[in-house]
């Protein structure tokens, strides 16, 4: 499976600090209940064991939506569940490597904040880029925010499809019209939200009208 841009539209990161009493299954069902067009798992503090019957189950999930579903960070994860794809940061496995245990036919997604890195990025293989902080983000509060400009210049310099990720939320997304960018990855702005499918749905048609800007 490969990358489609109408996937990236609306891209979902998941975040178990919101749960209370639900299951993260049952929140990411409301989020593509909602619209939401594509699925990132992160986990940073499940035991492997949990992390793979975790994953097992969400991707099932996606696929019953018809939604791609990659793992972040985790490549061994990725292979053995058999996700869509994974996707990596700067300081993660090189992308040649990360081909080499996936194959040909999935989706590596990499994090970048800069045009040296995006083309660098997108020589190595990368199907998609997520560029960022787009704004100051609590989730990793020590990611500098980039120029929308820098935004703009990354999305001319690559051919592959580029998402803004970090501090995204229903009040400035439609700040990045006009930019090239293909969608949104989002975090709190979907799952930190009282009705998570509310939530998806209405940022998935704010995505519309901020890539049509």
């Amino acid at each position: 499976m490969k990358c489609d841009r109408k996937d990236m539209l609306l891209y979902a990161v998941t975040d178990r600090s919101w749960l209370g009493e639900e299951t993260l299954y049952a929140q990411v069902e409301k989020a593509l209940r909602g619209g939401v067009t594509f699925v990132q798992l992160r986990e940073k503090h499940l035991t492997e064991e949990a992390f793979l019957e975790e994953a097992a189950e969400i991707k099932k999930l996606c696929k019953q939506y018809k939604v791609p579903f990659v793992i972040n960070d985790n490549v061994h994860i990725a292979k053995e569940i058999d996700a869509d794809g994974v996707h990596v940061g700067q300081d993660d496995m090189e992308i040649g490597n990360v081909r080499a245990i996936l194959g040909e036919n999935k989706i590596i997604g990499v994090s970048v904040h800069n045009i040296e890195e995006a083309l660098r990025a997108e020589m190595y293989g990368a199907d998609y880029l997520g560029v960022g902080a787009a704004f100051s983000t609590s989730s990793k509060p020590d990611a500098g925010n980039i120029s929308h400009d820098i935004i703009r210049a990354i999305c001319k310099a690559v051919k592959i499809p580029v998402i803004a990720i970090g501090g995204i939320n229903k009040e400035n997304i439609l700040e990045l019209g006009g930019n090239g960018l293909c969608g949104v990855a989002v975090i709190s702005a979907i799952f930190a939200q009282r009705d998570i499918e509310a939530a998806a749905a209405d940022l998935r048609k704010l995505s519309q009208r901020m890539i049509q800007a």
